[in-house]
C-alpha cells in the first residue's frame, strides 16, 4: 500500500514562513521610507556681516534678525548672545512684554511695569540689528556692543531726539541668571551714540 502525501503539514509551516517573510519586507520598507522622506535638518546659517546693510529709507528700520560680525562668530558665547538679543529685540517688536521679562535680569524686568513698558514700545520696530563686539566684564557679565535701527511716531521718540528713524550704538550689558544670559540694567555712564537716519 502506497504512503499518500501529507498536503496539510507542508501548509502549515510554509503559511508562518510567508507571514514572517511578508511582514519583514513590510517593516524595511516602512523604514526605508522614513529614512528617505524625513526631511533634513537645515543647519541654521548665522548671518555675519562687518557692518549694517543699507536700507532704502521706505524700507526702515530693516530686517530684525540679529546679525554679527566675523569677530562675534568666532566668540564662545556667541549663540546664547545672539539668542537672547533676538529675544530681546523680537520682544520690542511684537509688543511681547512678558517675552521681554523672560530675556531680561530681574533687577531690569522691575524698572518697567506692563503699562510703562507698552507705551515707551507702543509705535517702536527696530531692525538692522548688528553685534559688533563681545567683551567679558566679571566672570557672570558681558558686555555687548550692538548696533541698530529703531522707527517709531516722532512723539513716542526721545526728547532729545524727535525722529521717526534713529540709528543707535549703544552697549548692552548681559548678567548670567538663573544658568542663562539675560540683558541687564545699563549704568547711568553710558550714552547710547545716536542719529537720524
Amino acid at each position: 500500500m502506497t504512503a499518500q502525501p501529507r498536503p496539510l503539514s507542508r501548509q502549515r509551516w510554509l503559511i508562518p514562513v510567508l507571514v514572517v517573510v511578508i511582514s519583514l519586507t513590510v517593516g524595511v520598507g516602512l523604514l526605508a521610507r522614513d529614512l528617505y522622506t524625513r526631511p533634513e535638518a537645515a543647519p541654521t546659517q548665522p548671518v555675519v556681516s562687518d557692518s549694517p546693510t543699507s536700507v532704502a529709507p521706505e524700507q526702515q528700520p530693516g530686517s530684525p534678525v540679529v546679525e554679527v560680525t566675523p569677530d562675534v562668530f568666532a566668540h564662545p558665547q556667541y549663540q546664547s548672545v545672539r539668542q537672547v538679543l533676538q529675544g530681546y529685540f523680537d520682544s520690542i517688536n511684537d509688543r511681547d512684554y512678558p517675552k521681554w521679562t523672560s530675556v531680561v535680569t530681574r533687577e531690569r524686568a522691575k524698572t518697567k511695569t506692563p503699562a510703562e513698558w507698552k507705551k515707551d514700545y507702543q509705535s517702536t520696530r527696530d531692525g538692522s540689528i548688528l553685534v559688533y563686539r563681545v567683551e567679558p566684564s566679571t566672570p557672570a557679565t558681558l558686555r555687548v556692543l550692538v548696533a541698530f535701527t529703531s522707527t517709531q511716531d516722532v512723539e513716542d521718540a526721545p526728547v532729545y531726539l524727535p525722529e521717526g528713524c534713529i540709528r543707535w550704538r549703544l552697549v548692552l550689558p548681559l548678567r548670567l541668571e538663573s544658568g542663562s544670559w539675560r540683558v541687564d540694567t545699563t549704568d547711568g555712564g553710558t550714552n547710547p551714540e545716536h542719529e537720524r537716519c
